[in-house]
Formats: structure tokens, sequence, C-alpha cells
């Protein structure tokens, strides 16, 4: 579909990262922009970059999460821009504490950010999108999503967001109905999703402590974010997707390769194992031998 003048984007996790430079990129094409995020400061910021563009922005301090929230978005878009042409449930969080010992409050959150916020974007906005005479659905995944071993947390919840994706696509193609859909799997992006306890919701408690080997594992992945794809470039591939009416965008076709070894090994029923060499990391076995002398160690007094 063509983007301009006329076409209402939403955008959520728009205060930063991905969803920012969705929303720019969105606004840059003369996209009227919904921002959504629960981090109003970042709201107030990101709404104040996205306008000097010069087109029409509206904010809303959402949690995804919740569905009545997001149903009230989906209203207050529509009351506002009149019609809807393009959705990005982008937000999401990368977790925190021991998935399997930890406090199963973990799996509650990533899994209501990433899951059931991509959920309940969908059937939101999906009757209004028909409405609007059609439109495209772009649902944030990751390379988790084709390969685990980030976090069981955030690997679960990116499989199901590939999952969702695919039957929402198959679902429009054979209803006739023209609603593009897109699925991004980005790698190592520079954003702060390392950083997403800020985010930690009250009512789950106090943050999960993290676990000697996973500060291990976690400073080496805030390194290779920091190292990795900015934002706006992610975003362009995006916004190329849209124009084309393409599903998959992959910004990093190394990661690719290591999904695509997976399915073959899948095909040839093999038990599951991790490489040795992984794009932005240590040597596996280096990783390891860090992880078990952490674990090792005596507390400190």
């Amino acid at each position: 579909m063509e983007l301009g003048p006329g076409k209402v984007a939403v955008v959520t996790g728009a205060g930063s990262g991905i969803g920012l430079a969705l929303a720019n990129a969105f606004a840059a094409a003369g996209c009227s922009v919904v921002l959504a995020d629960v981090q109003m400061d970042a709201l107030d910021a990101a709404a104040a970059e996205v306008g000097a563009h010069g087109v029409e922005t509206l904010t809303l301090r959402i949690d995804v999460s919740k569905r009545e929230q997001v149903e009230e978005m989906a209203t207050a878009t529509i009351e506002r821009f009149g019609a809807v042409h393009i959705v990005c449930n982008n937000a999401g969080v990368g977790g925190a504490g021991d998935p399997w010992l930890g406090p199963i409050e973990t799996w509650d959150w990533v899994m209501g950010v990433n899951f059931w916020g991509v959920v309940h974007g969908v059937r939101a906005f999906l009757p209004h999108l028909v409405m609007s005479g059609g439109g495209h659905i772009v649902n944030t995944a990751s390379i988790a999503g084709l390969y685990p071993g980030f976090a069981a947390p955030y690997d679960a919840s990116k499989h199901a967001v590939v999952a969702i994706t695919e039957g929402l696509y198959h679902s429009m193609q054979a209803a006739g109905l023209p609603i593009g859909v897109s699925c991004l799997c980005p790698g190592w992006v520079k954003t702060g999703i390392m950083e997403s306890e800020r985010n930690w919701p009250s009512e789950l408690g106090d943050v999960p402590e993290p676990t000697a080997g996973g500060e291990i594992t976690s400073n080496y992945v805030k390194r290779a974010i920091a190292e990795g794809m900015q934002p706006a470039a992610v975003a362009d591939l995006v916004a190329d997707a849209v124009r084309d009416d393409r599903f998959w965008v992959f910004p990093h076709t190394d990661f690719l390769e290591i999904a695509v070894e997976r399915f073959h090994s899948i095909g040839e029923q093999l038990n599951p194992s991790q490489p040795e060499e992984f794009p932005g990391m240590p040597p596996r076995s280096q990783m390891m031998a860090e992880v078990m002398a952490a674990m090792m160690a005596p507390p400190a007094e």
C-alpha cells in the first residue's frame, strides 16, 4: 500500500527504539501517527520528535497487556482521525530473573506485553482497518521467534508472535480482505530492550534478581545490542515491506542463516544444539566457562 498524507499509522512501543523509528518513518512519508507507550516521559519526547515532520500526532499512554486499554486506543484513533491504515504491534520487553526457579511474574510480564499485546492489537484494530478500506498490520517478533536460545519467556513469546502473524496472514488471504500482514524478525538492534525492567509493573511486586550466570550473558547481549543496527534502518525495511505487501522482514541475514540451519536439523530429527559461533557474541564455550565460574564463585561477604 502507498504511504502518505491521508494515511494513519499506529505504533505501540513508540517511545524509543524500533517503535520511535517506525513512527518517524511513517511521519516522514506524510502519515498521521498515533504513538502509544507505557512510559510517559519517553512518549512526550517521541511525540515532539515525530511532530517535527509536520504531521498530526496523537499520544496515548497504553499498557498493551491490558485489553481494555488497547481497545480504548483503537476507539481514540478513530475518534481523532476517522480511520486507520497501518498498525504496528511493536511494544516488547526482554524479561528479568530466572525463568525456571525465579518468580512466575517474569512469565506474566513478558507474555503479557510481547504475546497478549499483539493479540489485543490485532483484535482491536482489525475491524477498523477493514472499515477504513484496507490496511496493513506489522507485528514485531524477533529472530528469537525462529531460533530459541535468548531467554525462555522471550523466546516463547516471539515464537508465538510468528505463529500469530502467519495465522493472521492466511486468514486475511482466505477471506479475501485487503489487509496486508508483515512479521518483523530483527537480530541485534540498538535499542533499550535490556533496560526494559524500568517499566516493570508495580502490581507484579519486586523486579526479580538476576542470576550470576545470567549477568554474564546479559553483559555480552548488551554489548551486541550497543553495536547493533540502527532502529531507523529497521524502520526503513518495514516501510518498504508495507509498500510492497511483503510478509517477512529480516534485517539480519546472518541470523536467518542460523535459523534455517535449525530447521534443517529438525528435519533430520536431531536433538537441539546451539552453535559455537553466534553473531555478535563471543564463542559459546567461552561464555559457558565464564557462567560456570560465576556460579561456582563463593558468595561475597
